[in-house]
């Protein structure tokens, strides 16, 4: 009776592991919060800050902080989804002067994703504070890398205050191939990669991964208190169709059906928590997508979808560590269509071998081992930058 016993003991603990707690993000001090470290590298400097609107301390966005703190700001950089309001996926910012503070905005998504050597002229130091959700294909980590890179050209020093990552308590996924480099995934990463941005940072630099190979003057000010096999419950939406810990937990899997003809809930109020298309064969859960401040004429408009509710999937309940991978099976079968797929799903997948692999009939047990040995290479790299203990 004993073995049966240790062996139940042993998947329970195993299971308790996979599934991480979902902590309040009070619980850390980020990065912005720890001005005795940052304030002093800022003194006399003219500064600059990319940031959006999750870059807050407490409820006070980081701009209007370091203002208030008598910093030199001289302009701002926002990201894809703009500064201090959310607006939806893809759409072009505009660059523009913040109506608060009558500084300039410039936006780095579009045709400008790169501070130009003129934006950087009157700037001694760009600092990067951003709320990630550790996903390859969120774009935010390719803002960073060319801001970065812009500093490392134009010998500007580059600050990045650290945030929790909620998804920073597993690693998964293929690992991307160089020819489907993008703005969705510019590095040989993982979906799912299991750092934080300070940490991504610090390996992009010193990997050589900028497109100059030079290195930035790069200083990151570390989270305090920060538990990686934990989630973050987050104070602010990461970006309009992100609402909460459901949807953040599930990006990494859903992320994948933006290059398929399936809904993701982009029009309801539960956007990447449910997948769904007009013929789909089973009628239990149905959705319409409307128009919304954050979605203006989604996939499928007006029309009845029939899907899935992942809202109280098993999967939130008893996270595996990793992405679940069945729903891309099961739904391309299901939906038994040759036009599944677009060519955009090879950049989420950072590969076109996962698509031929789906069509043809593969397990997802053979998948995953097409994975291994590149993230087996990818973790032996991570560990080289972490600055928080591991899981």
């Amino acid at each position: 009776m004993l073995l049966p016993t240790l062996c139940l003991f042993l998947a329970l603990q195993a299971r308790a592991q996979q599934n991480p707690a979902i902590k309040d993000y009070s619980t850390v001090v980020t990065g912005a919060a720890q001005f005795e470290a940052y304030l002093p590298l800022l003194k006399n400097k003219r500064v600059a800050i990319l940031t959006n609107i999750t870059g807050k301390v407490g409820n006070t966005s980081i701009v209007d902080t370091l203002l208030k703190l008598k910093v030199k700001l001289v302009k701002i950089f926002g990201p894809e989804h703009g500064f201090r309001s959310n607006v939806e996926a893809g759409e072009r910012v505009q660059t523009s002067y913040d109506k608060k503070t009558g500084l300039a905005v410039i936006s780095l998504y579009g045709k400008n994703k790169k501070p130009s050597k003129e934006q950087l002229k009157n700037v001694d130091v760009l600092i990067y504070d951003i709320q990630d959700v550790g996903v390859r294909f969120y774009t935010y980590i390719s803002t960073l890398t060319y801001a970065m890179e812009a500093c490392a050209e134009n010998n500007k020093e580059f600050i990045v205050l650290d945030r929790p990552n909620p998804n920073g308590f597993y690693i998964d996924g293929p690992v991307l191939n160089e020819d489907y480099s993008s703005f969705l995934g510019l590095h040989k990463v993982p979906i799912v990669y299991g750092m934080t941005t300070g940490e991504y940072a610090q390996m992009v630099n010193a990997e050589g991964w900028m497109k100059s190979k030079k290195r930035c003057r790069l200083t990151v000010i570390p989270l305090k208190n920060y538990d990686r096999k934990s989630s973050y419950s987050l104070p602010n939406k990461p970006s309009p169709n992100l609402p909460n810990s459901a949807s953040i937990l599930l990006y990494p899997g859903l992320g994948l059906f933006e290059g398929t003809i399936m809904s993701l809930g982009r029009g309801t109020e539960f956007p990447f928590q449910v997948l769904g298309h007009p013929d789909y064969p089973k009628k239990d859960f149905s959705f319409e997508p409307k128009t919304t401040s954050f979605s203006s004429g989604p996939k499928y408009f007006n029309k009845t979808c029939y899907g899935l509710d992942l809202r109280k999937s098993a999967y939130l309940s008893q996270h595996p560590g990793k992405i679940d991978l069945s729903l891309l099976i099961q739904l391309y079968a299901e939906m038994g269509r040759e036009d599944f797929f677009d060519a955009n799903f090879d950049y989420h997948a950072g590969n076109k071998t996962l698509r031929y692999q789906i069509v043809a009939g593969e397990s997802e047990q053979t998948i995953r081992q097409s994975w291994e040995a590149g993230l087996e290479e990818f973790k032996a790299l991570r560990k080289k930058y972490l600055i928080y203990q591991d899981f």
